[in-house]
């Protein structure tokens, strides 16, 4: 299922992100991380559904408060981000560039761990059971541990769904945790990982250029057509031990 989620700062419309509907605070916590527009969740007052609302803008609106004095930058750059977009609202590619340090973590995981995570992935998601239409972004501790997935139609927001639920739980940054999505690996989900301070980042798929580009660049190990006792490392293997 895919539906609008009409994003407000202080009752004013900002944004639509295309989602599956669940997890929605989750997915604007992660969202406004992601974007910079927080630091932290104490920076939000409250994720507020607001009543007396009709049609399809009931459970699909949420409007966000900050706390009192909270500045939050680039506001003006928000519209309709599509499910399949990460970069929808960008207005420039001076507005792509990633504001953030290289990853510093010495954490590291064994191939033979790696191997067995797509199937726990995959028998934690309900919704791609029934589907088979939607992408998972689950979180692991390094001894092949599920800690918490999300699922959506859009790659991106399955992994702000996930950085969101971490950030209310006070995990963030996550440097001793590991990222696997069920899909290829854009440029968007190499960002989002690094803002969070996830060090390693395995998907199933491809991943692209600019992702491996992206990843050698702030010390982000990627891996991708990740299988049972397979992989590709296209950067920083030395986090994968054999």
């Amino acid at each position: 299922m895919e539906a609008p989620l009409e994003v407000r700062f202080h009752g004013r419309p900002i944004t639509v992100l295309m989602r599956t509907p669940g997890h929605d605070e989750d997915l604007i916590r992660g969202f406004l991380f992601s974007e910079g527009i927080i630091r932290q969740a104490e920076e939000l007052a409250s994720l507020v559904r607001p009543e007396g609302l009709a049609g399809d803008d009931f459970g699909n609106v949420i409007d966000v408060h900050f706390q009192a004095g909270h500045r939050h930058p680039g506001l003006g750059r928000f519209f309709y981000r599509s499910a399949s977009c990460g970069a929808c609202g960008k207005n420039s590619i001076a507005s792509l560039e990633l504001k953030a340090a290289p990853l510093a973590s010495n954490l590291e995981v064994q191939s033979a761990v790696l191997g067995r995570l797509p199937d726990l992935l995959r028998s934690a998601q309900p919704t791609f059971a029934r589907s088979g239409g939607v992408h998972a972004s689950g979180l692991f501790t390094p001894d092949g541990q599920l800690v918490a997935v999300r699922e959506d139609v859009g790659r991106h927001n399955a992994l702000d769904k996930l950085i969101g639920w971490a950030l209310a739980e006070n995990l963030v940054p996550l440097q001793q945790y590991l990222l696997l999505v069920s899909g290829r690996v854009s440029y968007e989900l190499v960002q989002k990982a690094v803002v969070a301070s996830i060090p390693i980042l395995a998907a199933v798929g491809a991943p692209s250029s600019l992702a491996v580009e992206l990843a050698s660049q702030f010390q982000l190990t990627l891996v991708g057509f990740l299988r049972p006792s397979t992989m590709n490392l296209y950067a920083h293997s030395w986090r994968v031990r054999a």
